[in-house]
């Protein structure tokens, strides 16, 4: 098989449902994943070893497993958690077995590789930045729920944050599961430095692909990133997003389709768009998402994405019959 070569951006169960689909249409996939989880057994193997979080490299390794015995095997592997009363309660077995790569090798990037020739992995996976980051947001206790009229404050305009009903709030975990709208995040350190690997990734793709995921915790983060965001504004490539099946309780409640650009426009006003994809029953309004998405450049195309059983779970085949169609079709 040969396709497109496609760079997909995110982190967590979003990233690995796009990758799931996008190893169905081409074999040239790069996922290029967050590194601030800060929850679970990464945030533990962080702490404890300071090490990148491993979990969201971890299931986008298993997502890009092939369909064979070998693939299935794999990816069920790399995915286990033990269950004890011990320390190993919950660890991934993955998560072990990059970290011991990291430190055997010295290398996250030749690491990460190893365990994708392990797998069998249809592509590459690279983490954003090669230092563990935090997110920190500024969240709104005021409007919880209600992203109609989304407001556009600076994460460092005015010290009292608290009189307008501001607050921030610092880790992955903390932030989506925050109570309130939030309103913009940033990075710390901020400025990290960009892995290099998936800097030229993204300068030589012919399709970049955003979300979808948690959009201010694993899609937003990667525009933050200097070295990346410059690479997203200089590629010759086509840029997608991909659009969220249902709000996430917490970080996006509320939000209507066209909020989702809004907050990527927020964070990178002069970033430029192709095309924007979501499934139709998830559009009550496409009047406004193609008002935003044009102002972004961007064309928007509807396509069935979901699981039939009504739940906000993307079905691979379909999706990947809309990837295959949207990337290798010329339409865009």
């Amino acid at each position: 098989m040969t396709g497109p070569h496609v760079v997909a951006l995110g982190g967590g169960h979003g990233l690995a449902a796009s990758l799931a689909a996008l190893r169905r249409v081409t074999d040239r996939v790069t996922a290029v994943v967050t590194v601030a989880d800060d929850g679970g057994s990464s945030g533990r193997l962080r702490r404890e070893l300071g090490v990148l979080p491993p979990g969201d490299l971890r299931m986008a390794l298993a997502a890009l497993c092939g369909d064979d015995d070998w693939g299935r095997t794999w990816s069920r592997v790399v995915q286990h958690r033990f269950q004890s009363a011990g320390d190993l309660h919950q660890h991934a077995l993955g998560n072990l077995l990059i970290v011991a790569l990291w430190e055997l090798l010295g290398d996250s990037v030749e690491g990460l590789d190893w365990v994708g020739r392990l797998l069998g992995a249809k592509g590459r996976v690279l983490p954003m930045s090669l230092v563990p980051l935090d997110i920190e947001a500024l969240v709104d206790e005021t409007a919880y729920g209600d992203a109609g009229a989304r407001p556009r404050y600076s994460a460092s305009a005015g010290a009292d944050l608290s009189a307008r009903g501001l607050r921030r709030v610092r880790g992955q975990v903390e932030v989506a599961t925050a109570t309130g709208r939030v309103v913009n995040v940033g990075l710390i350190p901020p400025d990290p430095p960009a892995c290099p690997e998936a800097v030229a990734a993204v300068r030589d793709a012919d399709w970049v692909v955003l979300g979808p995921g948690s959009w201010f915790t694993s899609v937003i983060p990667h525009l933050l990133v200097p070295e990346l965001a410059a690479a997203l504004h200089a590629t010759a490539a086509r840029r997608l997003v991909v659009l969220n099946l249902a709000p996430q309780p917490g970080e996006t409640s509320g939000f209507a389709p066209d909020n989702y650009l809004e907050a990527l426009a927020e964070h990178a006003p002069d970033l430029r768009l192709d095309a924007v994809l979501a499934d139709p029953e998830t559009v009550p309004d496409t009047d406004a998402l193609e008002k935003v998405a044009g102002s972004l450049g961007a064309t928007v195309v509807l396509a069935p994405l979901a699981m039939s059983d009504g739940t906000p779970r993307h079905d691979a085949q379909l999706f990947a019959s809309a990837y295959r169609d949207l990337l290798t079709s010329g339409r865009i």
